[in-house]
């Protein structure tokens, strides 16, 4: 007979799935298993991963994203296991998770159900581990900030049963979704998860129907687990706010009094507003404050000159109309805004000659269309060249002003590089030497570190018991562990041993091609490699929108010449307009018989792929495929532009939509 069926969602997170499911089958030993894996549509290569690593999963294909519960229930339905645990697919167990939670549960009858201790990407404790059923007053604390006033207090701080200390075994009332360990005889009895979810409030809503049917739920600190908080499901968002809040109020109503249900819901509205309006005027600040102080200062800087240079120039004042500050002045300092935007000059890590590109190009772009203007509308070539001097002047001093201001995103990045150790033995240290240097990051491994005290003189600069010792002194920003030389329960323990010193901390399993780590809810995860990640680093996604703009604005301005001369369908037009709106791309990905790009980073549809200007000879899937590849890999302004010209006579091709 099955002892365990484990279940988990997928959607979207194709490189944690994959270290999940290692560190579930490591933890499976002689324990009878069966893993469920059900996706519900992703287009990031999922299912061909589990397919092709994991043949001994039972995959469940969904077409459309049928959500949390649903997903579950039709894994549940097919399970055959004694106990029944629901996973998240961006954790990591330790190798005797499954092994100590069913002797608890076989030895605790009634133990409805269990989870247990759970930790970020950081090592640091997730409060969501033992919660308490979110009452009206439980959830006004918690909404309105007095849990995290007073953590500890066990009126206060009830939500997350902050009273009970996270390293001892209680009952608790609410079992978090990331890790629920369920009898199948309870889910038998109270029925499977409530579908009127579709995603957060399912695992309240099961927690509180189990502890109804006259079962116990316990929180289990004997192990425990890595969660990367946020991978499946972007926590920090304000549509997470909005769907996890009206989730409880489908709770507050399925099993409140009336009278609590209305005042539950009333939290929860007043709490969804106050959090968006929140949201908006944060995220307004933290992207508009930089630019809305290069418009103030540049235009505060014409103020001034202007009448400095009309009574040097002229002897006098009255030779620039009012029009010249009102409109053209400003229409100058947008250019040279968009410009900046375009060239990476707002981006989080303030770059000066990315600031200088923007100004210098949008400086060429205003002389370009002032050369062009009538006579009467040029007003001065000297001041358009003073206001960029003065643009570069204001704009660097008002990053060096913003660097300072804790809430604003724009910082100067150090000029230190990442400090990594890695902790492994020889050949996987080097395996992972070479995704690191494939991936677009540049750290500095300072060391070596052996997994166990036989370290190779030669090699290892230490064992790992010595790892405080070695982040002292080489002052290490980020450790790598080498999985296949180090398991799962040693990586957490280590992890929670250096909580305290601020670290990153990576993972890199065996067979893999990605070292993978995430640092907290923020963040969507963070990982080196060799899979092509270059077409959608931040820069290039905005290149490359850069590039589909100009030429898309230069096409439509000539296509009465290219009509005349190219000999080009009309539906050029049609095609650069569609590019413009950003309903496509004008290189995109190759397709053919069998090739799908579901693997490949998600652009727009391309009116040209990298192949347009190859060989019209019959090609193989598989040079199609290595073709979008080393596209994806290699991306850069110059490819899309050598694309284009090649296969510049087929801009008016019809594309599928």
């Amino acid at each position: 007979m099955t002892k365990l069926s484990i279940i988990i969602v997928n959607y979207n997170v194709r490189h944690f799935l994959e270290q999940c499911l290692i560190s579930v089958f490591n933890a499976s030993g002689n324990i009878n298993t069966e893993v469920f894996v059900v996706d519900n549509n992703s287009v990031d290569g999922s299912c061909a991963m589990i397919k092709e690593r994991f043949p001994q999963v039972t995959l469940i294909e969904n077409k459309k994203n049928v959500g949390f519960s649903s997903a579950n229930n039709q894994a549940i339905q097919k399970a055959s296991g004694e106990y029944i645990l629901l996973l998240n697919p961006d954790t990591v167990v330790e190798e005797n998770t499954f092994e100590k939670c069913l002797q608890f549960m076989d030895s605790n009858s009634d133990a409805g159900g269990l989870t247990v201790r759970m930790i970020d990407g950081k090592g640091n404790f997730l409060p969501e581990s033992k919660r308490a059923l979110p009452t009206p007053i439980v959830s006004f604390y918690k909404i309105f900030g007095f849990a995290r006033l007073f953590p500890k207090s066990k009126r206060y701080a009830k939500y997350y049963l902050g009273h009970l200390s996270e390293n001892d075994t209680n009952e608790i009332e609410i079992l978090p979704g990331a890790f629920m360990f369920l009898r199948k005889e309870t889910l038998v009895k109270i029925g499977l998860l409530d579908e009127d979810y579709f995603m957060y409030g399912e695992d309240i809503d099961l927690s509180y129907r189990i502890k109804q049917a006259g079962y116990k739920n316990y929180y289990y600190p004997e192990s425990t687990i890595i969660h990367y908080k946020g991978e499946s499901t972007k926590k920090g968002s304000l549509n997470y706010v909005y769907v996890f809040y009206k989730a409880m109020i489908i709770f507050a109503q399925k099993h409140f009094s009336q009278k609590n249900a209305k005042a539950f819901s009333l939290i929860i509205n007043i709490a969804i507003y106050f959090r968006a309006l929140l949201a908006i005027v944060s995220r307004f600040i933290k992207n508009a404050f930089l630019p809305i102080v290069d418009f103030v200062t540049i235009f505060l800087a014409y103020f001034f000159i202007e009448p400095v240079w009309e009574n040097y120039k002229f002897q006098g004042s009255g030779q620039y109309p009012d029009e010249f500050l009102k409109y053209v002045v400003p229409s100058y300092i947008l250019i040279w805004i968009i410009s900046i935007w375009f060239n990476g000059g707002y981006s989080k890590h303030i770059r000066f000659l990315k600031l200088l590109r923007g100004i210098g190009v949008g400086t060429i772009f205003i002389l370009a269309v002032y050369a062009l203007l009538p006579e009467t509308l040029r007003f001065s070539r000297a001041l358009i060249i003073a206001g960029a001097f003065l643009t570069i002047i204001l704009s660097t001093l008002n990053r060096f002003i913003v660097h300072f201001i804790h809430f604003i995103p724009q910082k100067f990045k150090p000029r230190r590089r990442l400090r990594i150790i890695i902790v492994g033995f020889t050949d996987e240290i080097n395996r992972i030497k070479k995704i690191i240097d494939e991936a677009e990051v540049s750290p500095l491994i300072v060391g070596y570190v052996s997994p166990n005290n036989q370290k190779e003189q030669k090699y290892h600069i230490g064992s790992i018991n010595q790892l405080e010792e070695m982040i002292k002194i080489h002052k290490v920003d980020e450790i790598v562990f080498c999985a296949k030389d180090i398991p799962s329960n040693q990586i957490i323990s280590n992890m929670l041993r250096l909580a305290n010193y601020n670290l990153d901390y990576k993972i890199a399993q065996p067979d893999t091609l990605t070292v993978i780590g995430s640092n907290s809810i923020e963040t969507t995860g963070e990982l080196y490699t060799v899979e092509i990640n270059s077409i959608t680093n931040t820069k290039n996604i905005r290149n490359k929108r850069l590039f589909d703009i100009i030429t898309s604005l230069l096409i439509l301005i000539f296509s009465p010449l290219i009509l005349l001369f190219f000999k080009i369908p009309l539906n050029l037009i049609n095609n650069s307009v569609n590019v413009l709106l950003g309903n496509k791309t004008w290189i995109g990905y190759a397709t053919g018989s069998a090739v799908n790009a579901v693997q490949l980073p998600k652009i727009k549809g391309g009116i040209l792929t990298p192949l347009v200007a190859g060989s019209k000879k019959e090609l193989t899937d598989s040079f199609i495929k290595n073709a979008n590849l080393a596209y994806a890999k290699n991306y850069s302004f110059w490819v899309d532009l050598n694309i284009l010209l090649k296969g510049f006579k087929q801009i008016g091709r019809k594309v599928k939509n």
